[in-house]
């Protein structure tokens, strides 16, 4: 499960995320299955406070993410100062990836850095088959968009299996 945070609106990581885990134990979810991302939509003010947040969370036991990765305030240096275990390529990357030789390189560059920091991928917003097929064979291994299923309410969506 994946929740998404702003980081200028957290004030002690520590004292916000108590009712995160609160509902974790009720309802019997294991905490290393929830991951924090941070989302873009805002330039981070203080580094050292984001620091501390990521530092929190992956104390805690959950996982760290950087929503919309290529968009917005994002940039190589979020990476080199947070080392997420996730970052999810933003969809204006993704977009007719497989016919746009820039954005190709940019995603290979990318793919490599992250797989030398261990960071793992995910690309979000596939629409199309052809850009699946592409980012698959570029090294991703973790997809979303509605080439796969749209969202679902109350219950989680089918994957049709012809998709892979």
């Amino acid at each position: 499960m994946n929740i998404n945070f702003t980081p200028n609106a957290i004030y002690r990581p520590e004292l916000c995320i108590r009712t995160t885990l609160e509902a974790a134990r009720a309802f019997d979810f294991p905490p290393e299955q929830i991951v924090f991302e941070v989302t873009e939509g805002e330039k981070v003010v203080d580094h050292d406070h984001l620091r501390n947040i990521f530092e929190t969370y992956r104390e805690l036991g959950f996982g760290t993410a950087i929503d919309d990765f290529g968009a917005g305030y994002s940039g190589l240096n979020l990476l080199a100062e947070y080392q997420p275990h996730f970052i999810k390529l933003d969809r204006a990357l993704i977009s007719n990836i497989h016919q746009h030789r820039a954005r190709q390189i940019i995603c290979r560059g990318i793919l490599q850095v992250c797989c030398e920091l261990d960071i793992v991928v995910l690309a979000e917003g596939v629409e199309c088959r052809e850009e699946y097929l592409w980012l698959r064979d570029a090294g991703v291994t973790l997809f979303q968009g509605y080439y796969f299923a749209r969202p679902g309410f109350r219950r989680l969506p089918e994957v049709d299996p012809a998709c892979f």
